[in-house]
């Protein structure tokens, strides 16, 4: 336990205890580790390469600008076996695993007055090893898989195969989740209750086909009743609603850092006057076209316009998402127009602290931040919007496009403000390729920004296509030719579908099989 959270909070008890149960006696304990797992891994304001938000640096939708984030070489494929990327997420993820099998482990030693207490606290510790396991699955497929404290003998067996981790972890899980508490907790609404926690189990589903149990965990979500769609779709990033709305399931509140300030101005914003912004993470041409019309069609399939004409204009007749999601040339902020190309701009697309692709994402940039150290955001880990996508996409993956899961498509495009005279996805009927395309972009659209591009574009195999084309910027016309800007190059090969293991990782676990390609 050597992560600064896990010091902290060995270090809060009588300094002359020296074994484990004198650190991890009390009610308090209890909630204390589960804090400092979250924060370590899950919550926390300013690891930036954990951050949700900034997620999307490893996909065709962004651009991550400081290598040692960990986006900016997944994203353009510069990787092998000592890329520390990989070091760094690997330990992250077994270390905490470490731990969270020794206080599960333990669980009973600390005296509460309530039971009740002791099974919630102990299940919210279970499923955050389920988490765990499931990212680490996600990532590279065959992994050392315990349930218990590792002694000599088990901390060398051989990996475990993903599809047998799989087969143990999706009805523990379910178990888990029906030991929670049904509602959100009046504090420490972040910590997981049986419809979040099933939200997870259902992301993690739908991520590996297992496509009746994605859609049976949605439809429970549903008709829990705890959660909705918030009206007005851009107002949940931002001040507005982002503490109010009924739309947030996995909560990133500030409860879960301890109150310590948020960073996503700083992070995305960009650089402007005395502020901080970095735009560390920015939107790249991919993302703003891939936002259909406002009747729903793509832009390269419209008879309104050209697709020429979108490129050029991406205010023009577009889906409302794309205003509250990205901003860049021609608007306005805090009060100031943005050009990028104004070398004596600060918005200049060249500068170091501005977005090379022209664009900036607006998702959790309030300009109430814009001249604070630091702000008081709430984020979303997984909001309802999900939910019903993911029934949908998993109804449409089984043949079975049904009236609910075209109402759930319906409503999200709705609630974006979309023309539903003709952008109702019930007025046509259309081919199962049809649907997928429709779905898979439908979740590009909604949840840009939000962590989710990459686990799809794998999932989906499309990496090979959208990841081996350079990354671009604004376009616009020089002397009636168009141009648009190029940030960088961009490589996927068949092997990237799995992430390498680290030589340093397989030289201290003999149990790993590096993955193949590597």
């Amino acid at each position: 336990m050597s992560l600064a959270s896990c010091e902290k909070f060995l270090d809060k008890t009588d300094p002359t205890a020296t074994s484990f149960v004198e650190f991890f006696n009390t009610e308090e304990d209890l909630r204390r580790v589960i804090y400092s797992s979250y924060v370590d891994v899950f919550t926390s304001v300013g690891a930036r390469g954990l951050l949700f938000y900034l997620d999307d640096g490893k996909t065709d939708n962004a651009y991550s600008r400081v290598e040692g984030d960990h986006h900016q070489r997944i994203a353009n494929g510069n990787i092998n076996a000592n890329t520390p990327a990989f070091l760094y997420y690997y330990e992250l993820q077994m270390k905490h695993l470490g731990r969270l099998n020794t206080f599960i482990a333990n669980a009973n030693v600390p005296y509460v007055e309530d039971e009740a207490v002791r099974t919630k606290f102990k299940s919210i510790l279970e499923a955050m090893r389920v988490w765990h396991y499931f990212k680490l699955t996600s990532r590279w497929a065959n992994v050392p898989f315990l349930l218990e404290p590792a002694n000599m003998e088990t901390a060398l067996q051989p990996a475990k195969s993903k599809a047998e981790i799989l087969e143990t972890l999706f009805p523990l899980a379910e178990e888990i989740s029906n030991r929670l508490p049904d509602k959100e907790y009046t504090s420490d609404a972040y910590m997981f209750n049986k419809y979040s926690f099933k939200a997870i189990i259902m992301r993690y589903a739908l991520y590996n086909g297992r496509y009746e149990l994605a859609a049976k965990l949605a439809k429970e979500i549903m008709d829990s009743g705890n959660y909705s769609l918030h009206p007005k779709y851009g107002d949940m990033f931002s001040y507005k609603a982002d503490k109010t709305n009924k739309e947030y399931i996995v909560k990133f509140d500030m409860e879960s850092h301890a109150n310590s300030a948020t960073n996503s101005f700083r992070d995305l914003a960009p650089q402007y006057r005395t502020g901080n912004g970095q735009s560390y993470v920015v939107p790249t041409k991919a993302l703003v076209d891939s936002y259909w019309t406002l009747q729903g069609r793509p832009i390269d399939a419209c008879p309104l316009h050209t697709k020429e004409e979108y490129e050029l204009n991406p205010k023009l007749n577009r889906d409302p998402r794309l205003a509250s999601s990205v901003f860049g040339q021609g608007d306005t902020f805090y009060g100031d127009k943005i050009d990028i190309y104004n070398t004596g701009s600060l918005f200049y697309y060249e500068n170091q602290r501005s977005s090379k692709s022209g664009y900036w994402f607006k998702k959790f940039v309030d300009e109430t931040d814009a001249f604070k150290s630091g702000g008081n955001m709430h984020f979303p880990l997984l909001r309802y919007a999900e939910v019903l996508l993911t029934y949908a996409e998993a109804q449409i993956m089984l043949g079975n496009v049904d009236d609910l899961a075209k109402d759930c498509i319906n409503q999200v495009r709705k609630r974006a403000g979309l023309d539903m005279t003709i952008a109702d996805v019930k007025l046509t009927n259309k081919s199962k390729e049809e649907w997928i395309k429709l779905i898979q972009n439908e979740r590009r659209t909604e949840l840009a920004g939000e962590g989710l591009r990459y686990d799809d574009i794998l999932r989906w195999k499309i990496a090979e296509q959208v990841l081996n084309q350079p990354a671009l910027g604004h376009t616009r016309m020089v002397n009636g030719k168009k141009e648009t800007i190029k940030i960088e190059d961009r490589e996927f090969k068949q092997n990237n579908y799995l992430w390498p293991f680290h030589e340093n990782s397989l030289r201290v676990e003999p149990g790993l099989v590096q993955n193949p390609g590597y």
